[in-house]
């Protein structure tokens, strides 16, 4: 099928990593995936919640949110506790991070993620656990530079994208536009050791296979290897 933007079927959008976004922050990165565009920002903070006083290890934490015009029409700010969707999202943020950094490393310490979303095109999500990724590596980095950790303490990168069938076809990293029409529709995250932290795959016309499923995960794992790359050319840009 000839998409949107003319890109092939295994085809992610152009991705542009830009660390150190926001130089108040300890870490930061804007990420840009065709139109897509997330600000994600790490603070540190010499605290953990109540569960974990005591037990010597950190914890990282997520907040998303859409700034109002970064849809075609308002979205309302959340005031106050986030909304459903805002809330899975940022769950899912937290949870692919921490998959990824020894905890007990960090001491205890609270990262806290900020993804706010500048302009949405589909894969706000995906583009927000890619960027994260970055400005959590970039923090880290300063704790280290600083004498506060020993070494790095990352398992692995992680990186995620979405895929989905759309007109009977199987696309990488859909557009708002493909996302509204899929029959079926995909988010995975994976990890740079090839092990998945999540995959949450929606039929929203029909029923799928198991051959879709296995295909898809392919299709979405080549995507997630260029995204690695991509963090990787962020990264080394900072180090020098």
């Amino acid at each position: 099928m000839l998409r949107k933007d003319n890109r092939a079927n295994d085809e992610l959008r152009p991705v542009r990593i830009s660390p150190g976004f926001q130089p108040h922050a300890e870490g930061s990165t804007l990420i840009e995936l065709g139109q897509t565009r997330v600000i994600c920002a790490v603070t540190v903070e010499d605290r953990v919640p109540a569960f974990l006083r005591g037990e010597g290890r950190g914890w990282i934490t997520a907040e998303y949110a859409m700034l109002p015009r970064s849809t075609n029409t308002r979205t309302p700010r959340e005031v106050g506790r986030a909304g459903g969707r805002s809330h899975e999202i940022q769950r899912l943020i937290g949870r692919s991070l921490r998959a990824v950094i020894d905890l007990n490393a960090i001491g205890e310490r609270t990262f806290v993620v900020d993804c706010d979303v500048l302009h949405a095109d589909g894969g706000t999500r995906t583009a927000a656990i890619t960027g994260s990724y970055v400005a959590l590596v970039n923090a880290l980095d300063n704790l280290v530079a600083m004498g506060l950790i020993p070494s790095l303490p990352i398992k692995s990168a992680v990186a995620a994208t979405s895929v989905g069938i759309v007109g009977g076809e199987q696309l990488l990293d859909l557009c708002y536009d493909e996302d509204s029409w899929a029959e079926v529709d995909f988010n995975v995250v994976m990890t740079s050791e090839g092990m998945f932290v999540e995959v949450q795959g929606t039929a929203e016309v029909s029923p799928f296979s198991k051959e879709d499923i296995d295909s898809l995960l392919a299709l979405a794992q080549g995507g997630i290897l260029r995204l690695f790359e991509a963090q990787k050319v962020a990264l080394d840009s900072l180090r020098g």
